[in-house]
């Protein structure tokens, strides 16, 4: 018995398992369904409400859509009675018009048949008068013209030849006077202004405070500002104004733009000083670039190369007997291309020969080489023209002239400085003595950068420290100021000052 219980247990909980485990199925399967049934029906809720949103969209897009085209269709009809209405007024006016021309038309043909009817009358009226003058004078019509232009032929003959004696006579008298005269209107027109070149300019403060900032602490403002620029910068007595003097234009404006911006920004210190002087060096190279480029435009000379463009830009600082070379140039540029139009030479040839012929004034160079020899060596590197090039070379007839183009810039040269009050010998020998003070001195082995200052009565001298010992910088002074005793002459006397120092630059980091 205990047996069949025993079998009977375990058989009864596999069958209550078994049951449970169905019910259970049954119940997921149900709870699935319904599940399932709940999604269906919320999905298609879902599409639905979506398909209602897209219909009204769809609705509303097409709405807009009509609206847009009953919009554009009422322009264009709108358009089409504009257009209709402009149609029918010029018809209207075509209408009037033609019935206008009909009108005239039919009064041209009027007047035409009243005139022909009286050219009819004035023929026989002419037949009847020169049948009765052929028998009055007793000669025919071609006997008659044969007279008479004889007659006149005398008659213009004689007229002609005393005008063209007196005409002659006139021509010879006046023919001198009236060139020159033509001559001088032409060079006063086309002439540039000449302005005169000062070597000092004065920078105005803002009070006389500014004055010792300007100096600095024991100088090293003002110092550090004359090391860089070279120029000598006065600073006197004169009520809120500083002076500074240099011969060389360039430099002369960027120590000028440099203290101004100094005293603009109230920051002055060496470091200051170097920054600002470094920037306003770049302006100006910019600025002679920009002047380059506004010539030639003003010419209208084109394909110039950057670097001629630069040597152009320089003249604007340079100046010959006191005239602005820059100007002087482009004059000659103005006169060469006026008369090798009225000779018929190249026009524009003649031009450009005439700009570039001072070119070497404004290069830059430690040889011994004229103007004329550095603007033809600039002229080879630009691969101009060899009509060109012999323009330049033979402007001061150092070559003969291989072209008339040549010979025009030689003549326009001649013009352009031959007026009255455009040169200056006085300045430019000035210039010239300071400029042999800077290459006497540059000539001593050791020797970094030279400054005439002051007029040309100091020469300033910066040495390199590591090549030159204190001992040998005076050795040096002793004989730059000998050279210069047996090369130059000069009024006065001339302060020869050496400066030897070291700068250390180091950056912490």
């Amino acid at each position: 018995m205990q047996l069949v219980v025993w079998i009977a247990l375990p058989l009864f909980g596999i069958i209550l398992g078994w049951t449970v485990r169905w019910l259970y199925a049954r119940f997921q399967l149900s709870s699935s369904e319904q599940k399932a049934e709940r999604v269906k029906k919320d999905a298609i809720k879902e599409a639905e409400a979506e398909k209602k949103e897209l219909l009204l969209e769809a609705k509303d897009e097409l709405l807009r859509e009509r609206n847009e085209q009953e919009r554009e269709l009422r322009e264009r009809r709108n358009e089409l009675q504009r257009y209709e209405k402009r149609v029918l007024q010029k018809e209207e006016s075509l209408d009037k018009k033609t019935a206008y021309v009909e009108t005239q038309q039919q009064r041209f043909l009027d007047r035409e048949g009243k005139i022909t009817e009286r050219e009819l009358a004035l023929e026989n009226q002419e037949e009847v008068l020169r049948a009765e003058l052929e028998r009055v004078s007793g000669l025919s019509v071609d006997d008659a013209k044969r007279i008479i232009m004889s007659s006149l032929e005398d008659e213009a003959r004689h007229d002609a030849q005393g005008l063209l004696n007196k005409i002659e006579q006139e021509a010879n008298l006046t023919a001198e006077r009236e060139a020159r005269e033509i001559l001088v209107s032409t060079i006063q027109r086309i002439a540039s202004e000449v302005n005169a070149e000062f070597t000092v300019t004065s920078v105005s403060l803002p009070n006389d405070e500014m004055k010792g900032r300007i100096i600095g602490r024991e100088g090293r403002n003002i110092r550090t500002l004359e090391t860089l620029t070279g120029v000598d910068i006065i600073i006197d007595d004169t009520p809120e104004a500083v002076v500074v003097s240099c011969f060389d234009p360039v430099r002369k404006e960027i120590a000028r733009r440099s203290l101004e911006r100094l005293i603009s920004d109230g920051r002055i210190h060496p470091t200051r000083i170097e920054e600002v002087v470094q920037k306003v060096t770049q302006e100006i190279g910019q600025i002679i670039y920009e002047e380059g480029e506004k010539v030639l435009f003003d010419l209208g000379i084109h394909h110039m190369k950057p670097e001629g463009i630069r040597g152009i830009g320089r003249l604007h600082f340079r100046t010959s007997y006191g005239q602005n070379v820059l100007a002087h140039s482009k004059e000659v540029a103005v006169f060469a291309g006026m008369i090798a139009a009225e000779v018929g030479a190249d026009r524009e040839l003649a031009k450009r020969s005439g700009l570039l012929h001072d070119i070497g004034k404004g290069i830059e160079t430690d040889t011994d080489s004229n103007h004329v020899e550095l603007g033809v060596e600039l002229a080879r590197r630009m691969d101009e023209d060899e009509r060109v090039i012999n323009g330049i070379a033979a402007h001061h007839g150092d070559v003969p002239h291989s072209c008339a183009e040549s010979v025009i810039v030689q003549i326009a040269d001649a013009l352009s400085a031959s007026r009255p009050g455009a040169r200056r010998e006085t300045l430019d020998n000035y210039i010239k003595r300071l400029e042999n003070l800077e290459s006497i001195a540059e000539d001593f082995d050791g020797v970094e950068k030279a400054y005439a200052i002051q007029a040309g009565r100091e020469l300033r001298i910066m040495v390199d420290h590591e090549t030159v010992s204190d001992a040998g910088a005076k050795e040096i002074a002793k004989a730059i100021a000998k050279k210069i005793e047996a090369n130059l002459r000069y009024p006065g006397r001339i302060k020869v000052t050496m400066i030897r120092e070291t700068r250390i630059v180091e950056y912490a980091r």
